[in-house]
């Protein structure tokens, strides 16, 4: 529909309806229905939301002309705080159109011009704008009054805003973690020439690398989430960050410096790295160790008496160094991340397919267990992402791996895997992918609704930070990216995506529903949550053990795996775009209960 000559509109929209540079709704956000998820009171957008949370809205500035416009939002209380962003429009590769992802932070009023200059969308008519609205923990339950304004063309557009503060708080522990995985630092000088230039030939080793390091840190903590960076590659080499110096051989194997180690994580162990976030400062609760087959001991003497000492020296030289200082809050996860197609080892670390591989696995225990003193109150865990012959892997290896990363298509084959593994005291994660821009803005979900329906307790994202050679101009999708580099808008660091926003918030409210639900049955929790998500019942989401999960590992392949997943794939396309504002809702009425 035109606008009417010199027109400029604001349009609110819930964090679910994403448009376009024209203003039209992107076609896989349509079923969102609804703007807001409670009606408008009195012509505002009415809003509601715990303490210690989000509330996210989008704001749409349309102008029928091309021009200068300015765009701003308001309280009534300084208590309540507002961050806006303006949202790139990404222009995808084979003319599939823009989708707007990545959120440059703007100060406001923000001043700018349609078309917008950076982005060049040729005759844009439409910016959209991704808000968030803190509110502090300690603010006044109550109703407060905002304004959304828009000046362009002459004309002055202005929006009431009306938020409802509920006196229930959002716990400060998450019931989900959601992880979001890397590889090693080298794609972090890719994405950053500029502070690559600062840091000169010295990069691996400077400032800017490490802030860079502690900035994606950053972003993803303060999105409810976490972050790994695997610090070795495929052949065993382990970047210099991410390791202890060592020197010697055999019985005097030891570790000669911890300058650059302590440099890159003793922030992340002790939480300093956070300082000022409104989490507050807290140690990371995961990370990967360096061990490998080549590190501290090569696998050129697996079975020799040498790497057993050269093994238990330099973890027992760990231990003692994490637990002088502290470092107790975090979990040190020893993990093979290779396979034997990589022609490195003659075993799979990663994704174990082969009986005979079990062995080294077991092998690897017993060195760790001897390094490590009975007691010690640092948290060595032997974690393993498994696939192929994940239900073998569980009675096998039971008392040697206890930190579980589990394929989520096959996980849905075994009903009572995640409760039989933890009560056996494992950690259980599930992994997969993220969902591309092209699929509706609740997609980003399904994986934490997931982890929560299933009993697990967190869910890895393959790769995050990967957002292709040309994200801006030439958009790939985005399926290996959720935080942006942000040197193009003047930021030192990742910027975030809407999607990692919309799971965040996702994450949020399952914490809140939980804080709610004690004393009711879980299952019924369940039950309404799943009406409300996808239509499905509870039992569909254990669908039936199909007759492939007796057959050998070395038999199955992916194809086969997808076919017989196929009922639990049913469950992810049954998301739509509207599918977290129906459970969001009805989280809020339980939370408005509180007094």
């Amino acid at each position: 529909m035109m606008l009417p000559a010199a027109a400029a509109q604001l349009e609110i929209l819930s964090e679910f309806q994403r448009v376009d540079p024209y203003g039209a709704v992107l076609e896989a956000d349509r079923r969102a229905g609804e703007a807001w998820a409670m009606p408008p009171a009195a012509g505002a957008a009415r809003m509601r939301g715990a303490r210690g949370g989000y509330v996210s809205f989008r704001l749409v500035a349309k102008l029928s002309r091309p021009g200068p416009y300015s765009l701003g939002i308001s309280w009534s209380d300084p208590a309540i705080q507002t961050e806006v962003f303006r949202e790139w429009f990404h222009h995808m590769e084979d003319e599939r159109g823009y989708y707007p992802d990545a959120l440059a932070p703007v100060e406001t009023p923000y001043r700018s011009r349609m078309p917008e200059p950076d982005n060049r969308v040729p005759k844009q008519t439409a910016q959209s704008f991704w808000i968030d609205v803190w509110i502090p923990w300690g603010a006044k339950p109550g109703t407060y009054q905002g304004e959304a304004r828009l000046e362009a063309d002459g004309t002055v557009v202005s929006r009431p805003l009306e938020l409802v503060v509920l006196a229930a708080t959002v716990q400060k522990r998450e019931v989900v973690t959601v992880d979001h995985n890397s590889y090693g630092s080298g794609w972090i000088g890719a994405l950053y020439p500029e502070a690559r230039q600062r840091g000169g030939e010295s990069f691996q080793s400077s400032d800017e690398l490490f802030g860079l390091i502690h900035a994606y840190h950053r972003i993803f903590y303060e999105h409810l989430g976490v972050f790994h960076q695997l610090g070795y590659g495929h052949g065993g080499k382990v970047g210099p960050e991410y390791a202890p110096e060592l020197e010697g051989s055999g019985r005097n194997r030891r570790i000669r410096s911890w300058r650059l180690f302590d440099r890159h994580y003793g922030p992340l162990f002790d939480g300093s790295a956070f300082q000022g976030t409104r989490r507050g400062p807290k140690p990371i609760p995961f990370v990967y160790l360096p061990v490998n087959p080549e590190w501290p001991a090569s696998f050129l003497w697996w079975g020799e008496p040498g790497l057993e000492a050269e093994f238990v020296n330099v973890l027992r030289e760990m231990e003692q160094h994490f637990r002088e200082k502290g470092w107790t809050r975090t979990v040190f996860e020893m993990f093979f991340n290779h396979k034997k197609r990589y022609k490195a080892f003659p075993w799979d670390g990663d994704e174990t397919r082969f009986p005979e591989d079990l062995a080294y696995f077991k092998e690897y225990s017993r060195l760790l267990k001897k390094a490590i003193p009975p007691g010690s109150p640092v948290q060595f865990r032997f974690r393993t992402d498994a696939s192929w012959m994940m239900e073998r892997q569980w009675q096998e290896l039971a008392g040697v791996i206890d930190f579980w990363v589990l394929w989520a298509s096959m996980v849905s084959w075994y009903k009572e895997a995640p409760r039989m593994l933890a009560e056996r005291g494992d950690i259980v994660w599930l992994y997969g992918g993220t969902p591309s821009v092209e699929e509706n803005a609740a997609a980003v979900t399904f994986a934490p609704f997931l982890v929560w329906m299933w009993g697990a307790t967190g869910y890895v994202r393959w790769l995050t930070v990967s957002p292709g050679e040309d994200p801006w101009f030439r958009f790939e999708g985005g399926d290996t990216v959720l935080a942006y580099p942000g040197e193009r808008f003047g930021v030192t660091g990742p910027i975030a995506s809407a999607r990692l926003k919309v799971q965040r918030n996702a994450v949020q409210d399952l914490t809140l529903l939980e804080s709610l639900g004690m004393g009711k049955e879980k299952d019924a929790l369940r039950t309404e949550a799943s009406r409300r998500f996808n239509g499905a019942r509870l039992e569909e989401w254990w669908p039936p053990r199909p007759a492939i999960a007796e057959s050998p590992a070395h038999e199955l392949s992916n194809a086969t795996i997808g076919d017989n997943a196929e009922p639990f794939h049913q469950l992810e396309r049954g998301v739509s775009a509207r599918s977290w504002l129906d459970v969001r809702r009805w989280i809020l009425d339980l939370a408005a209960e509180v007094k």
